[in-house]
């Protein structure tokens, strides 16, 4: 089984690496650990950077900071006895997962989601969704559990 594994470095993510870590997977499942870096369009490098930096700079720093994430997340689980691979890549999450598990001929995606709905989901894109929406494979979402709040 080819298992690609979407993250970035938010809890979501920390729930399907956990939910991914904990299963019981075939033997030589293969799980391919991606995270995606996405260009920082330049009125927005603004607040990545002082005066002093560059957008190549900020592209380098957060492909550097990305790339030392997925080797920490592919290290943790190949201590649980997976096979891993690992994958950083440049773009648009949304195109970028769902072409690499076509490339790759992946059986499933995994990724977490931030579980938006109505407006933030609009102005925040869903990439969730969109892989659902277009990926060649099954694809698993994890959700956070919610705590139950007390009255």
């Amino acid at each position: 089984m080819k298992l690609l594994l979407a993250i970035d470095n938010s809890e979501y993510s920390a729930e399907a690496i956990k939910e991914v870590a904990k299963r019981p997977w075939p033997p030589k499942t293969i799980v391919r650990v991606i995270s995606v870096v996405e260009p920082v369009p330049p009125p927005a490098a603004e607040l990545w950077y002082d005066a002093s930096g560059s957008l190549e700079q900020v592209q380098k720093d957060m492909t550097k900071r990305t790339t030392e994430l997925t080797q920490r997340i592919s290290a943790s689980l190949k201590r649980k006895g997976l096979k891993i691979e690992s994958a950083v890549r440049e773009g648009d999450a949304r195109s970028v997962i769902v072409d690499e598990a076509r490339k790759w001929s992946a059986d499933l995606i995994v990724l977490g989601s931030h579980g938006y709905t109505g407006i933030k989901r609009l102005l925040l894109g869903s990439v969730a969704s969109s892989v659902v929406s277009h990926a060649p494979c099954s694809v698993e979402i994890v959700r956070r559990k919610q705590t139950k709040k007390r009255r």
